[in-house]
């Protein structure tokens, strides 16, 4: 077994950041890492938080780490932020939000920058999740970088995805561009004190009517975290639904897919990373112009990786 993995069941939070780490800078040994890792892998909820900028999701995550602490529970909170174009590192401003919870070795926080991912999520979120289930975590929060409505790959690493929406802030159009229902395992409407609260959750009931399945109905919680509201019944409901993913066979289906999801992106990966460097080291290659066909070189390289470079 790995060293590092070795050290984190022993409870070395050293070794739990030391892990993240190598998987975000593609350590030579990721692959051998995550292996063992995914061997020590336990039964952590995996809780996606995710919604338009301003909705409030860091505040919320900090009310619910409090609520779960409260039962005794431990929690990782991944918090995925955007990229800093001059340092290259995450921006780390609302993190202060969850300061409370610096002291409390029952909660980790890490932050990771998208380093130019779409979705929401940096690309080795779903490692991350793993490393901290590994660790022992009973809860994985992951909270996405808040870019509106691509953040569409939540969906494929944790088990419940809650879509945080506010009223009069245009969230209402949000609601009908395409993934939005697709995603959403429940919706929370924070600020709900707000006026425009009573369309936001009526039009939502209408869609949650037309899209839910006879085994699960998106559930939609209302919740004030400037006044610490609402947060027990999202608890409540986020535990529902993952009861529901491991008691039911649709539930399992989807745990199926997600897998299936997984394998083709570690692939996708693979491939590319052989690719690049096959390119990089070939200097017979046609060469980049200002006017080149992208269409074409693709093809042409492409080919020549084929005939060449599969090993």
């Amino acid at each position: 077994m790995h060293e590092i993995v070795e050290r984190m069941q022993n409870k070395e939070i050293r070794a739990l950041a030391r892990a993240i780490t190598m998987v975000e800078n593609d350590h030579p040994e990721k692959l051998t890492l995550l292996s063992d890792v995914f061997s020590l892998k336990k039964t952590a909820h995996y809780v996606g938080i995710t919604g338009s900028p301003g909705a409030g999701k860091s505040s919320l995550v900090n009310r619910l780490v409090s609520h779960i602490r409260e039962e005794g529970k431990t929690v990782a909170i991944i918090a995925v932020d955007p990229t800093s174009p001059f340092s290259g590192g995450a921006l780390l401003g609302d993190r202060v939000r969850m300061n409370q919870h610096f002291t409390d070795d029952g909660v980790y926080i890490r932050s990771m920058a998208t380093r130019g991912s779409l979705g929401g999520l940096a690309r080795a979120t779903k490692d991350a999740i793993r490393i901290c289930d590994a660790y022992g975590f009973d809860v994985v929060i992951v909270e996405t970088v808040g870019v509106g409505q691509s953040e569409l790959d939540i969906m494929k690493i944790v088990d419940t995805t809650a879509v945080m929406m506010t009223p009069n802030s245009g969230d209402v159009l949000q609601i009908f561009k395409a993934g939005i229902m697709e995603i959403a395992d429940l919706f929370i409407i924070n600020k709900a004190d707000l006026p425009g609260f009573g369309k936001l959750k009526s039009l939502l009931k209408e869609l949650v009517m037309m899209t839910s399945t006879d085994a699960h109905e998106t559930a939609i919680v209302k919740t004030i975290t400037t006044e610490n509201k609402g947060i027990d019944k999202l608890w409540e409901k986020i535990n529902e639904h993952h009861a529901f993913l491991y008691s039911t066979t649709e539930g399992e289906n989807r745990r199926i897919k997600q897998q299936e999801l997984e394998v083709y992106e570690l692939i996708r990966e693979e491939i590319w990373r052989d690719v690049k460097d096959f390119i990089e080291k070939n200097e017979a290659l046609p060469a980049i112009e200002a006017n080149s066909d992208p269409y074409q070189l693709a093809i042409k390289w492409f080919e020549k990786w084929k005939r060449e470079g599969v090993r």
